[in-house]
């Protein structure tokens, strides 16, 4: 048996390198473990450099971190939206690959529609020949 590829298959194949890496950052920023290990070192940043002793790498009001912070927003947002494009053109895809399995399954069922109510006449004409050699041998022959 021949191993059918479905859509989800052929879109994944597809994908460049850049894409996948693409699709594994927004993955990757749009999880709870992104926010979650992000504030944990936000917060470790603001008071290791609120209480360091010795050296305080980026002062209140913390300019390094927001230069961080927007460098990191000016790469994630473009990335964010390649992955958002391309989950839009797998819709697409599956969108139309449902639409033409709907088609199909719809053109199946008219068939099946047509050749059951071939099978019903056959029957009613069935029917009807047999009532009628039924009647023919009841009834009584005028030709005698």
């Amino acid at each position: 048996m021949e191993n059918q590829r479905n859509w989800h298959t052929k879109h994944i194949e597809s994908l460049s390198f850049g894409n996948r890496i693409a699709d594994t950052v927004a993955k990757g920023m749009g999880s709870w473990n992104f926010i979650i290990i992000q504030t944990v070192l936000v917060v470790a940043w603001m008071i290791l450099n609120m209480i360091g002793f010795v050296y305080h790498w980026d002062v209140y009001p913390f300019i390094l971190l927001n230069l961080l912070f927007s460098t990191q927003a000016a790469y994630a947002a473009p990335i964010i939206m390649m992955s958002q494009n391309r989950q839009n053109e797998r819709d697409r895809l599956h969108a139309e690959e449902d639409y033409k399995t709907n088609v199909d399954a719809k053109k199946e069922i008219e068939a099946l529609a047509v050749l059951l109510k071939n099978i019903e006449v056959e029957k009613l004409d069935k029917i009807i020949q047999i009532l009628v050699e039924t009647k023919k041998d009841y009834l009584p022959n005028n030709d005698q």
